[in-house]
């Protein structure tokens, strides 16, 4: 387990994206997940910087897992700002125009249609997100096809 502290503010976020980078490089992740992943970080601890604390700034922390067999990472965002459920935020109707879309909601709907499981609880006034994605090997293509 890996784990960074560091103020959740927007500038932050490649230096959270490249704490979490290292890991899933090391892990040979498939670079379509950590794409994945990338995402999720910058769409969650976005989210963290910009309402968690407002208008201060306070800490957030990253932990980074990895789980065997089959092969996974979870990430887990701890905030000790305001209770916030991401999860609880019902998706965008994504039938409608985007003009027609009400503003928000697009970016964790995203996370919830890349990750494998979210999970959100609130213990002893910190915001515990998690994330977790499976991590398959990409399959080798020999010949032409």
């Amino acid at each position: 387990m890996r784990e960074l502290t560091i103020d959740a503010t927007i500038e932050n976020i490649p230096v959270v994206t490249g704490f979490v980078d290292e890991s899933l490089e090391e892990l040979g992740c498939p670079l379509k997940a950590q794409m994945q992943i990338d995402i999720a970080i910058d769409e969650l601890f976005g989210n963290i910087a910009n309402y968690a604390y407002k208008p201060d700034v306070g800490p957030a922390t990253v932990r980074v897992e990895v789980e065997e067999d089959p092969l996974a990472v979870i990430i887990t965002f701890i905030d000790h700002g305001r209770p916030f459920d991401p999860l609880g935020v019902s998706d965008p109707d994504t039938t409608l125009k985007a003009d027609e879309r009400k503003i928000g909601g697009l970016g964790v709907f995203l996370v919830k249609k890349t990750m494998d499981e979210l999970s959100y609880e609130y213990i002893d006034g910190k915001n515990i997100l998690r994330i977790r994605k499976k991590l398959k090997s990409e399959k080798k293509h020999h010949g032409l096809f």
